[in-house]
C-alpha cells in the first residue's frame, strides 16, 4: 500500500477530484496548505502599496492506495494539473509506504480497509 501527497494549485482541485472519480479512487483528503518551492513567491499590489507574498496557496491531496494503483494515480494527477504544457508551480507528487491501514469501523486491515 502507498500514501500519495499531492500538492496542487487550489484552482485545479475539482479537475483532479473529477479524474480521481474516473479512475475509481473514492477517498481523498484535502487540506488548504501555503508554502513555496521555485516561485519563490511573487509581489502584488494592494490599495497602491507593493507587499511580497512570500507564501503562495496551494492545496495538499492524501489518497491511500494500493500497489497497483500507483503509476496510474501519479498519471492523472500529472495530466490534469500540467498547466500550458508545464509550468513551475504546477505542483509535486510524493509517494511513500504505508505500513498499515485499519478501517475503525469493521476493524478490516490491509488492502481491504482501503
Amino acid at each position: 500500500m502507498k500514501m500519495i501527497t499531492a500538492y496542487i494549485q487550489p484552482k485545479r482541485l475539482d479537475s483532479v477530484r473529477q479524474v480521481l472519480s474516473d479512475i475509481d479512487i473514492n477517498g481523498v483528503s484535502v487540506t488548504e496548505v501555503k508554502g513555496f518551492g521555485r516561485q519563490k513567491g511573487h509581489t502584488e499590489l494592494y490599495r497602491g502599496a507593493e507587499y511580497v507574498v512570500e507564501f503562495l496557496p496551494k492545496v495538499k491531496l492524501e489518497i491511500a492506495i494500493t500497489d497497483e494503483q500507483v503509476e496510474e494515480v501519479i498519471e492523472t494527477i500529472s495530466t490534469a494539473c500540467k498547466i500550458n504544457g508545464g509550468k513551475i508551480g504546477d505542483g509535486k507528487i510524493f509517494v511513500t509506504n504505508l505500513e498499515q491501514v485499519v478501517r475503525i469501523r469493521t476493524n478490516e486491515s490491509g488492502p481491504e480497509a482501503l
